[in-house]
């Protein structure tokens, strides 16, 4: 058969089947590699064994050529302690074979014959652990496989063909097991994200209202299902819709949670019925209490509709102001002129509330600055900018869009601007009266 050595710096080799060569030994640090087939066919494992026979009765290299393993290349390094195995244990090292008759860790209980796998166990984490014992205790290689190894092996049974197999088993059965805990972890993520996606993106409360609702989402993380942006909208017992949004700075988990306090809190003053510069002190102090650093501020703006649908009262904490759009008309923003500071940026701010005009029939959105901070032609160009993106609604309106299309239009047009996915959160919220169709 076919036989390839390798060696590592200072370490003997074993060539042919298992044949020391010429003034190489067996001792610790012994690297060698064993197979058949071609080196395009070959899948390389690394196995390292950690025994202390001096006698050097477990001779795994001529085990290995005994049988071949087609197909696969074993390449084996040796160590006779724990001390020897750390060393040797690198990134590429796929498998360890401990015997369990290695000496007991200095530190560990005297009384756990385990000890010395619980050790590799801690080393290598992320390798495929077999335990070696001799026959007369099963029982304690079972044990073995219940604390973490991957499978046992008894030392008076254990032929060329066996170890092959077990050590390409153990490789796939821990690349098995490292998958799951990546799909559990996914699976967990995945509902962490569900209960901050309820808490971000509420169902509006607008039960008797005559206004449409439409939303749009999309995080500034790689991956990430959600960001620090949020909104809401309720209407409460005396036919007012308020509408909010907000912008917690940054785009991470962290502050996608202050961001839900922040919404929830909204929620609640508004049906104790604070409004304008009342309910914005109160969004500070709760700002204040539950964030993780002074450094982290929170823009909003908030608008409450009156009953008849026609003025609106607008607050805005450092916030972009929303435009609006008579029906039939091209949109513009609302005043901003007078806006108080982002939430957490001064202790004793204000944030004066503006009354403004909407009309018969409208449409009214709210944003996160996420959009207009896109670049127009790709990176490095001018940023799209407030202006930008009231020339970019108005031509959507001027196709018909409305609702949930003119949202995701102009979500699609921002990102194919910017030369691709835009950096940071982005929230749009749109409500609509009268003859605004969606």
């Amino acid at each position: 058969m076919d036989a390839t050595a390798a060696t590592d710096a200072g370490a003997g080799t074993v060539t042919g089947a298992g044949t020391p060569a010429t003034g190489a030994g067996t001792g610790a640090g012994t690297s060698t590699t064993t197979g058949t087939g071609t080196d395009r066919d070959r899948t390389d494992l690394t196995l390292l064994v950690v025994e202390d026979d001096p006698a050097g009765a477990l001779a795994v290299p001529e085990l290995l050529d005994a049988v071949g393993a087609a197909g696969t290349r074993i390449r084996i390094r040796t160590a006779r302690n724990l001390t020897e195995a750390e060393r040797l244990l690198t990134d590429d090292v796929h498998c360890v074979l401990v015997d369990l008759s290695l000496p007991v860790p200095r530190g560990a209980a005297d009384e756990d014959p385990l000890a010395p796998l619980r050790h590799i166990l801690r080393l290598a984490p992320r390798h495929a652990v077999l335990a070696l014992a001799p026959s007369a205790d099963a029982g304690l290689a079972a044990e073995a496989v219940r604390v973490g190894a991957q499978d046992h092996l008894f030392r008076e049974e254990l032929d060329g063909r066996l170890l092959s197999r077990a050590i390409r088993y153990a490789v796939e059965r821990k690349r098995n097991d490292a998958a799951k805990v990546k799909l559990a972890e996914s699976r967990l993520r995945a509902q962490e994200n569900a209960r901050l996606e309820r808490g971000l993106l509420p169902t509006p409360l607008l039960e008797g209202s005559d206004l449409r609702f439409a939303a749009s989402y999309r995080p500034g993380r790689s991956r990430a299902l959600l960001g620090g942006d949020f909104y809401d909208v309720v209407r409460t017992p005396d036919g007012t819709v308020h509408a909010m949004i907000g912008d917690v700075c940054g785009h991470g988990p962290d502050e996608a949670a202050l961001g839900v306090e922040l919404r929830i809190a909204w929620r609640a003053l508004t049906f104790a019925g604070l409004c304008g510069d009342e309910l914005l002190s109160t969004l500070q102090q709760v700002l204040e209490h539950e964030r993780e650093s002074e450094e982290i501020f929170a823009t909003l703006c908030t608008v409450d509709i009156a009953p008849d649908g026609r003025r609106a009262g607008l607050c805005l904490a450092g916030h972009p102001a929303p435009l609006v759009a008579q029906h039939g008309g091209t949109a513009r923003l609302l005043p901003y002129e007078d806006g108080g500071p982002a939430l957490g940026l001064l202790p004793r701010a204000r944030w004066p509330r503006r009354q403004v005009e909407l009309g018969g029939a409208w449409s009214l959105l709210l944003y996160t600055d996420g959009l207009i901070e896109g670049r127009t032609a790709g990176p490095g160009s001018p940023r799209l900018g407030q202006d930008g993106m009231v020339g970019m609604i108005n031509r959507q309106l001027a196709g018909g869009l409305r609702g949930e299309a003119l949202l995701e239009a102009a979500m699609a047009e921002a990102r194919t601007l910017n030369g691709g996915e835009l950096t940071d959160d982005v929230a749009l919220l749109a409500l609509e009266r009268g003859g605004a169709r969606g």
